[in-house]
């Protein structure tokens, strides 16, 4: 039975370890880390780090920024794994682009709506007695930027088609 990480009153060996084929020490560094369930974290670590570079980089810290230390060499392993070249940079550039052109699309929809209301606007106001909410029909007696003003059928053609 396995309770606290002892199998039967022995130590469960770490991952790191396990991959190093070596007796866990009770004061071994990698144990509260890489536990033994997770032997992929290691292997990624130690296959782009080296066990012996990720022991010193954690023994060089204080234990209460170790988790995070661990944390984001895991996830640069993993993103060198997947793009040898990039790694984690090339995964923040993509992402990059994608906000970029986001913050584009909706520039252009915001622009798209300014322009929708300045027409609409223009046509309230070429039409003396029908800019008061009390002569406009029901759909345009609401905020003069509610976005029911704007017509949904021709909304996604025009703002979405890229």
């Amino acid at each position: 039975m396995k309770e606290n990480g002892k199998k039967h009153g022995a130590l469960s060996p770490c991952a790191a370890c396990k991959l190093l084929r070596r007796r866990c020490a009770p004061d071994c560094v990698f144990a509260p880390y890489f536990h033994a369930d997770e032997p992929h974290k290691f292997a990624s670590v130690h296959k782009v780090f080296g066990a012996s570079n990720v022991n010193k980089m954690l023994q060089e810290l204080p234990e209460h920024q170790r988790s995070d230390a661990v944390s984001s060499m895991v996830y640069e392993a993993n993103a060198r794994v997947r793009d040898p070249v990039y790694g984690c940079v090339g995964a923040i550039s993509s992402l990059q682009r994608q906000v970029d052109s986001l913050q584009t699309q909706l520039a252009l929809v915001q622009a798209e709506l300014v322009q929708m209301r300045m027409r609409q606007f223009g046509s309230t106001s070429s039409n003396p007695g029908t800019g008061s909410p009390e002569n406009l029909p029901p759909h345009q007696s609401k905020s003069f930027f509610c976005m029911d003003m704007v017509d949904q059928a021709n909304m996604t053609e025009s703002l979405w088609s890229y």
